[in-house]
């Protein structure tokens, strides 16, 4: 007898993830998205006194502006790879040309290659934005919440972080690389990651399927096209007037875009592009506003009221994540009002020179950013994610074109330097109203899609029946269930006696049933056209012998009681002869 080889049981490391790892993790995301939302922000007009007489001021501001377009398309494009290489191969590759573009910017001298840099710079920021979302998700409950957050923080402080190392500097290419440092140690954390994930063999990340690869690909098409104006914009030199058309011209395309799909699509969608339309944008005007030469606190009074925020951001969205796992329908609208009231109190409050009352602006639009954002990512999937995710970097770029064009408008024909300043903050208060009622809009959009979504599903036909193994529909279920007729086969004998059994011989005309109407013109219940059965029993129950319905004829135990009353009396039951087939009756009925 052979035994069995013993089974055993997998390893623990194989079965979840270890917490190790989920810290490894959580400390990639803190220190790649600032690093990756970073690269957005065009600083090179700050450094503009520190270029060498023979380079073109203008077009290196063109060059500069290329590392956001490039973000925007290598979003969708990560997330689509994503179904061929593995998320933790893409995290690295991400991080490294990061790192790439870090080490080449120290060496560019040249449009083209600042151009060059700043293309690499976004393709890997886009890369890391996409593929952190898509290593967090599966992962502890709480990671995801400190991905919503922390790219809350990083939009909110973007345009902080990228002027902060251009305090002083004696080089224009500090530009290119803001951050070299946190790069490298980023991409050590992301190599740690990938060689531990593959040591433990861990189960690989989800990835969109087929259909939200798709659409993945689809948002690339609005992205590629805004992109394209934008640097025309930027190279034709555009007024005002078409700026600003574009902009709303490209904001409806998003949000035709956004419309995509079901309901918790939607929602996630719409929420994308509100954030990314409003959140960054608006940021950065504060902090350019309230700069040190502007009369504000400059950076070093502004990281307070960042801190605060960043912290009640991912807090707001640790809570959401963890306990109101089924309420994106209304706390999506509701972290939304919240940034309109913070946009509302951008126009009580800024400029000021004490920088600790930006938190209440601050931290309204990053909390409300981060409720809506983790809210609506409760109901949707990796690949919707993503798809909402591309659709809100296409925004970001949207509203910084919207923005431009409400400058260009506010600030033409200033005639000197106070007008300068207060049409600059005019066009701030301005930019704030727009966005006010561009969210709320959002808003009643989302509800009034929403709500059309639910008209449609109770109007809409009850599902059919399941379709059984076979492939045959299922039978619809009958008013009343009919007597099945007992099969018509004539080789089996009938039991003795007059009763109505279903083995009932024909002892009354050929080609008849066993209990049904025969040739004979007899019904399912023995009885013909004349009120009487096979047996003889009319319509008020009494056969041929005068015994009533309770007589022996109805089951086998009646039967055999008669068989034993004949015995009693000395007769012995006759045997029937064999059953003819329904040939052979029909045959003898027509001879006869």
């Amino acid at each position: 007898m052979a035994v069995p080889p013993i089974q055993r049981p997998p390893s623990p490391a194989r079965l979840r993830h270890p917490w190790s790892l989920d810290i490894l993790l959580g400390l990639i995301v803190v220190a790649a998205l600032p690093l990756a939302v970073v690269a957005i922000p065009n600083t090179l007009s700050v450094v503009a006194g520190l270029l060498p007489p023979g380079l073109d001021q203008a077009g290196l501001m063109c060059a500069n502006g290329l590392a956001l377009p490039a973000l925007m398309l290598a979003v969708p494009l990560a997330a689509a790879l994503s179904r061929r290489i593995p998320v933790a191969h893409l995290l690295v590759g991400g991080l490294a040309l990061v790192a790439l573009s870090d080490a080449a910017g120290g060496y560019a001298s040249s449009e083209l290659l600042v151009g060059v840099v700043r293309v690499v710079r976004g393709v890997g920021s886009g890369f890391v934005l996409a593929v952190t979302l898509a290593a967090v998700w599966d992962r502890a409950p709480v990671l995801r919440a400190l991905w919503v957050g922390m790219f809350g923080l990083s939009l909110l402080a973007a345009q902080a972080l990228a002027l902060w190392p251009l305090d002083e500097v004696s080089s224009w290419r500090v530009t290119l690389q803001p951050y070299p440092l946190v790069s490298g140690i980023t991409l050590g954390l992301a190599a740690v990651h990938l060689v531990a994930w593959m040591a433990l063999g861990l189960p690989a990340a989800p990835v969109p399927d087929l259909r939200e690869r798709g659409r993945l690909l689809l948002a690339a098409v609005p992205a590629a096209a805004i992109a394209v104006a934008a640097i025309s914009t930027a190279s034709e030199g555009w007024r005002a007037g078409p700026v600003i058309l574009l902009a709303v011209v490209a904001v409806v395309g998003l949000m035709v875009l956004a419309s995509i799909g079901g309901a918790e699509s939607r929602t996630l969608a719409y929420t994308m592009v509100a954030v990314g339309v409003v959140l960054l944008p608006s940021a950065a005007q504060v902090t350019l506003v309230e700069m040190g030469g502007l009369g504000g606190p400059g950076l070093r009074g502004l990281w307070v009221p960042y801190t605060v925020a960043g912290l009640l951001a991912i807090a707001a969205s640790v809570v959401v994540r963890l306990f109101t796992r089924a309420a994106g329908r209304w706390l999506a609208p509701l972290g939304l009002l919240a940034m309109v009231v913070g946009l509302c109190s951008v126009r009580l409050v800024v400029p000021s020179p004490d920088g600790l009352v930006l938190a209440v602006p601050f931290s309204l639009l990053a909390v409300g950013a981060a409720v809506a954002l983790t809210a609506a990512l409760q109901e949707v999937g990796l690949g919707t994610a993503a798809f909402g995710l591309s659709l809100g970097c296409a925004g970001v770029l949207t509203g910084f074109l919207l923005g431009t064009g409400v400058q260009m408008w506010m600030l033409d024909g200033v005639r000197s330097a106070q007008e300068l300043v207060d049409r600059f903050v005019g066009a701030l208060h301005w930019w704030a109203l727009i966005g006010g009622f561009l969210v709320v809009a959002i808003i009643v959009l989302a509800s009034v899609m929403a709500r059309r979504s639910g008209a449609g599903a109770a109007a809409r036909e009850p599902v059919p029946p399941p379709v059984p193994c076979g492939g045959m529909p299922a039978p619809a279920p009958a008013a009343a269930p009919a007597p099945a007729p007992a099969p018509a086969d004539v080789l089996l004998v009938p039991a003795p006696g007059n009763g109505q059994g279903d083995e009932r011989g024909d002892e009354h005309g050929a080609g008849g049933s066993a209990d049904g109407r025969g040739a004979d013109g007899r019904g399912a219940d023995g009885r013909g056209a004349d009120g009487r059965g096979a047996d003889g029993r009319g319509a008020d129950g009494r056969g041929a012998d005068g015994r009533g319905a309770d007589g022996p004829a109805g089951n086998a135990f009646d039967k055999v009681g008669a068989v034993s009353e004949e015995r009693e009396r000395g007769q012995e039951p006759a045997v029937p002869p064999q059953g003819q087939s329904p040939e052979e009756g029909s045959t003898s009925g027509s001879s006869s």
